[in-house]
């Protein structure tokens, strides 16, 4: 099978996975409700927050099993077939048996459980093709775009039918991530040495994987942000439903997935640490804009620029990790790196539901964006040392060679 074709398959696996996971999130407080919640924002923040704890103690976990067996595939496959079943336990259940919501946190936490191995793990299988790292992770990126900028709006209309008839079609959707995974050939690193200690010595002794790290720390944590607080902002103070609420947040995510393959082939020739550092400055204000901005209009262009810088930003940050990352370390290099994204998501979603709820929507925003901001500048002089390793090491190579 050609790298080409690989790569579309992969994409594909973690395009529905992520179409699968947004469709929720633009009707979440309608969705709490139909669960047996009785609160919209304490109730939406611990749903949500269910999933991504899921994520955190179990990205690691897939990671290091993947690479120490040699396999990807049988775990991806698993892990759709379980989110399948859980996401519609999740509808079905609360309708079936009298459960409390502490019961549906608890199959919701099972359902991130079981998903994440599909996710970081076809992440992983990406990281794992020829081609280019930057083409590769921009491959990913449009992936994520495409899946979220389409999850959104398809499910604001979905809960026009049904609250709970997200949570059935997320469910068939990680059926076919399950199909798309068998097509693709396993090419997880079979060495003969211990995969799992070397793969965990090379993070020990690449302390530079913490910079990409710490980005998807708050890149992801301004997602959580979006995903709650955003979602509650828009509904609240300009009175949207979940229908436009969804297209709203599709403005991101359009152009996120739109412009992340070409940002990630040119974080390929001009270096990673321009998009990081100037993408993360540029994004942190531009986050902060979504919440100063007076009218629906407004807002919405400032979505759009978010999309976009987000998009230049992305696809370079998880390049560096790939750049960093040796072959038998990939899948816990990725997988440390979605374990940091999903704290940063879980992170979003709890400190911006407690500054909202506490203080108001725009020292939220200002929280949120600050945090990025201050990332850029703190993680400036570690990406310029990487940046010149990176251009001083085919130089040194090739005076070896004469």
């Amino acid at each position: 099978m050609s790298t080409r074709r690989e790569r579309t398959l992969l994409a594909g696996v973690v395009f529905v996975v992520l179409l699968a996971q947004v469709l929720l999130y633009p009707g979440v407080d309608t969705l709490v409700r139909a669960l047996g919640a009785e609160t919209d924002l304490d109730a939406s923040m611990w749903f949500l927050a269910a999933e991504f704890a899921a994520f955190v103690a179990f990205a690691g976990v897939w990671g290091a099993v993947s690479d120490a067996t040699g396999r990807r595939v049988p775990y991806i496959v698993a892990g759709g077939v379980a989110g399948a079943v859980l996401y519609a336990a999740l509808a079905w259940l609360p309708v079936a048996v009298d459960v409390s919501f502490g019961t549906v946190l608890l199959v919701r936490a099972l359902q991130g459980a079981a998903t994440i191995a599909a996710f970081s793990l076809s992440m992983t299988m990406l990281m794992d093709l020829d081609g280019g790292h930057g083409k590769n992770m921009g491959a990913a990126g449009i992936a994520i775009g495409s899946g979220t900028a389409l999850g959104a709006p398809l499910g604001g209309q979905l809960y026009g039918v049904s609250p709970t008839l997200p949570l059935y079609v997320a469910s068939a959707l990680l059926l076919v991530v399950a199909l798309l995974a068998t097509l693709v050939t396993d090419r997880a690193p079979t060495d003969d040495e211990g995969r799992l200690r070397a793969a965990v010595t090379h993070l020990r002794e690449t302390p530079n994987l913490t910079i990409p790290y710490a980005f998807g720390f708050i890149d992801r944590l301004t997602a959580g942000f979006f995903a709650l607080v955003g979602t509650l902002y828009f509904r609240d103070a300009f009175e949207l439903s979940p229908a436009e609420t969804g297209l709203m947040l599709a403005l991101f995510f359009a152009p996120f997935a739109l412009l992340q393959y070409p940002f990630g082939v040119l974080s390929d020739s001009i270096g990673r640490t321009l998009p990081i550092a100037a993408g993360s400055s540029l994004y942190g204000l531009a986050v902060v804009g979504v919440g100063l901005a007076p009218t629906v209009e407004t807002a919405a262009a400032g979505m759009v620029v978010v999309g976009v810088i987000g998009a230049l930003m992305a696809p370079a940050t998880m390049a560096l990790v790939t750049d960093l990352a040796g072959e038998t370390g990939r899948g816990t290099a990725m997988a440390g790196f979605n374990a940091f994204g999903s704290v940063g998501f879980l992170a979003g979603i709890l400190v911006g539901g407690f500054v909202a709820g506490e203080v108001g929507f725009l020292a939220a925003f200002v929280v949120a964006g600050g945090a990025e901001l201050l990332c850029a500048i703190v993680a400036l002089p570690g990406l310029v040392g990487i940046e010149q390793t990176r251009r001083q090491a085919p130089r040194t190579s090739s005076a070896s060679e004469e």
